[in-house]
């Protein structure tokens, strides 16, 4: 199936150098039975939002139009079949949608409303194949500056025979080949970065290390100058209540936070903890930090999705390539009812085209 051939402040786009006028993102729709086909439709179903970049959209025909239908959308799109790639006349197009239905051979293709193989695994596809326009040359015109990725069930990528990868993180990891990666997310207000991400709670105290925490430091540091911020302002969380109350409570603040914090601040990053968890985020919200940086999940999720639920956005840092996706899952629950919230959609799209810019500027100014 691959596709070959030749602050709210944080969601706004700017055009391209090298020839392109704007940046072009491929987008993977998420599993076909979710709402992913649903938030898509109504995200770029904004004239001012297709016309911030060029989409390559990775996923199928059926449920797209479905979607319009019951949102009441006219379709905006092109299409065109993966077996036929994409080519010159289709690369006019704001959007494009690659429809992977006429590789299945099936009639009337139902994706029920639940995990499933065949949702699994047309949704890995899409995936794969929107890492493959990204890693394309920059010269090529269809490469891709930047990876927008739906919501995937990752049981249904268990039953399509892809469980080795819990996820989009750890896949875009192998396929970029890098080692470093760690997931932020981005408010409209706050920005967080999680040091461990989907481990367990009783597990963490032993999985985290100095290495780990500087990383997060480091690749978050790295996002935010992407985003703009000349010299983000980044404050770390302790592990335990009150940061470990200088060693009453825990000592992981003093053996792995603290020297981790030092080890950044030698190399030039404004950072400053361990911070009480129950405190940090407040300040931040305040406008004293720029980033926090979460020891482990729900630390970091809970603050982002109590005050941003709809408009926050998943980032994958570490890549050669942006990447953003929504801050939700499949919601099989509510899929084709007309009732999903698009706003994270058009938040990451919006972010990817703004991170996009920040690398161009960047690379401008290092040349």
């Amino acid at each position: 199936m691959a596709v070959e051939r030749a602050d709210s402040s944080d969601l706004a786009g700017a055009p391209m150098s090298g020839g392109a006028a704007r940046p072009v993102l491929a987008v993977s729709m998420g599993d076909p039975g979710g709402i992913g086909p649903e938030v898509l439709v109504k995200a770029l179903a904004d004239p001012a939002l297709r016309r911030s970049a060029k989409f390559r959209v990775l996923g199928c025909a059926s449920v797209m139009h479905a979607a319009a239908e019951r949102a009441g959308i006219e379709p905006f799109w092109w299409t065109i079949r993966a077996s036929a790639g994409l080519d010159e006349a289709a690369l006019v197009h704001d959007v494009v949608l690659v429809d992977y239905e006429p590789l299945l051979n099936l009639r009337d293709p139902i994706y029920p409303a639940e995990a499933s193989k065949l949702g699994g695994s047309l949704s890995f596809q899409f995936v794969e194949d929107a890492i493959a326009l990204a890693k394309r040359p920059a010269h090529d015109p269809l490469h891709a500056h930047g990876i927008v990725t739906g919501p995937i069930s990752k049981a249904a990528w268990a039953l399509a025979g892809r469980g080795k990868y819990p996820g989009h993180t750890e896949l875009l990891a192998v396929r970029f080949g890098v080692e470093r990666v760690g997931m932020m997310f981005v408010g409209p207000k706050l920005r967080v970065i999680l040091v461990t991400a989907h481990v367990p709670l009783m597990d963490i105290r032993n999985a985290l290390t100095i290495g780990q925490v500087y990383d997060a430091i480091d690749l978050g540091h790295d996002a935010c100058r992407h985003l703009g911020l000349a010299r983000p302002r980044i404050a770390v969380c302790g592990l335990n209540p009150h940061a470990g109350e200088g060693g009453l409570l825990g000592d992981e603040e003093e053996r792995l936070i603290a020297p981790a914090i030092e080890l950044a601040q030698r190399h030039g990053i404004e950072v400053s903890g361990p911070h009480p968890g129950d405190t940090v985020f407040g300040a931040a919200l305040a406008g004293k930090y720029d980033l926090v940086v979460a020891m482990y999940h729900d630390q970091g999720l809970i603050p982002v999705k109590l005050l941003f639920r709809d408009e926050s956005v998943n980032v994958t840092v570490g890549l050669p390539s942006v990447r953003t996706s929504p801050d939700h899952g499949t919601a099989f629950d509510i899929a084709g009812k007309n009732i999903a919230s698009e706003q994270s959609t058009a938040s990451a799209i919006r972010l990817a085209v703004r991170m996009c810019e920040g690398v161009r500027r960047l690379g401008e100014a290092n040349a």
